[in-house]
């Protein structure tokens, strides 16, 4: 399998529990990858739901995705300043098709103004009912909520000011290398 480098592009693909495709965006723009973590931008970028409906994201994001932690963090940036939606989310995996995740519903908003919101709770309960998730499921995702206000909290990786800027300018750089 190869790493997608600097600049290339990926499509992101969510996926469900029981393995059915929720949504998928076409061309997230590469910037970083390690061993570990993959950080990219989305810009004006395709989104496909799982009924065929189409849309274009907003605003210019930084996207972050880990092999390890159980949530993914979009950076949204914003005239009234960065918003984050967090997705409680299994760790991402790369293969030849896409960046793929299952997304598990519950979901953390970070406002401008440092608010938090944990969203999606009775989505989350009811797909966990309907899938029977597992308890240790259960139980990593709650353990990484903490991790992820954790993280929010005290301002680390994707939640400092100064990641957002750089990536951010990265892309700038890259998108007009043509």
């Amino acid at each position: 399998m190869r790493i997608p480098k600097e600049g290339d592009y990926v499509a992101i693909q969510s996926y469900k529990h029981d393995g059915s495709l929720h949504r998928t965006w076409r061309d997230t723009m590469v910037l970083k990858t390690s061993e570990d973590a993959i950080i990219g931008c989305n810009d004006h970028t395709l989104v496909t739901e799982s009924d065929g409906r189409r849309w274009l994201t907003r605003e210019p994001a930084i996207v972050y995705f880990h092999k390890h932690y159980w949530f993914n963090v979009i950076a949204m940036i914003r005239e009234g300043g960065v918003s984050y939606y967090c997705n409680l989310a299994s760790p991402s995996v790369l293969d030849q098709e896409a960046l793929k995740y299952i997304d598990y519903d519950l979901d953390v908003k970070v406002f401008p103004d440092g608010e938090k919101r944990l969203l999606d709770v009775d989505e989350y309960e009811a797909h966990s009912r309907k899938w029977q998730y597992p308890q240790t499921t259960d139980r990593i995702l709650k353990a990484n909520v903490r991790v992820l206000v954790d993280w929010i909290n005290h301002g680390k990786g994707p939640f400092s000011a100064a990641y957002v800027d750089l990536w951010y300018n990265r892309y700038l750089q890259l998108s007009h290398r043509v």
